[in-house]
């Protein structure tokens, strides 16, 4: 009975001292936030305002090194797959089906040989290490200043930055075995030739 009635003591003191530590944040907290950035002697000293921004309408500041969201430029995509590569997570899955003739040219001049049947990058797995950004040789995957992308699904992380259908893909697929099985029949017709001459 001793024991129950200091544990309730103990109980109602330590629930008064949180209630007074809330009580006392409530009343001293009745202005905005001020939205500083993050080199501001003052940033982890802030005494007044709320504790929390008012998000939406208040944003902190986007550190001009900041990593975010990954966009990928298309049109600049050679599709050489080494972001894929150097990817420690693996989160981007790249598809590529080579072109039977040259398909144009990205915006530095590099001519485009690959066609990409797939382009997915998953940000649910991205750790935004910023790898894949460095080795783009044409500098066509970015990360944007966008850190909000919030879903119900987690499939809807997964980005889909190709626009090539599947029955677009398998007509450039038909057209590259085409191609290659004509390149074959030369080479044994040229193979015959020579060997029938000598």
């Amino acid at each position: 009975m001793v024991q129950t009635k200091s544990t309730v003591i103990h109980g109602l003191t330590t629930a008064w001292k949180g209630l007074t530590l809330t009580i006392r944040h409530l009343f001293a907290s009745n202005a905005k936030r001020k939205i500083i950035s993050v080199s501001d002697s003052n940033y982890f000293k802030q005494m007044e305002g709320t504790n929390t921004i008012q998000y939406p309408k208040q944003q902190l500041p986007v550190p001009e090194v900041g990593r975010y969201q990954l966009e990928v430029e298309m049109d600049d995509c050679i599709v050489c797959d080494l972001c894929a590569k150097i990817c420690p997570v693996d989160c981007i899955d790249i598809e590529a089906i080579k072109a039977t003739e040259a398909i144009g040219q990205t915006s530095d001049g590099t001519t485009k040989r690959l066609y990409a049947a797939k382009f997915d990058i998953d940000m649910a797995k991205c750790m935004y290490c910023g790898l894949c950004t460095i080795v783009c040789p044409t500098e066509c995957i970015i990360m944007t200043n966008q850190y909000d992308r919030s879903v119900f699904e987690l499939k809807d992380l997964t980005y889909v930055f190709s626009d090539m259908t599947p029955e677009e893909a398998a007509e450039k697929r038909d057209l590259l075995e085409k191609q290659q099985a004509e390149r074959a029949a030369a080479k044994l017709a040229a193979t015959q030739k020579k060997e029938g001459s000598e």
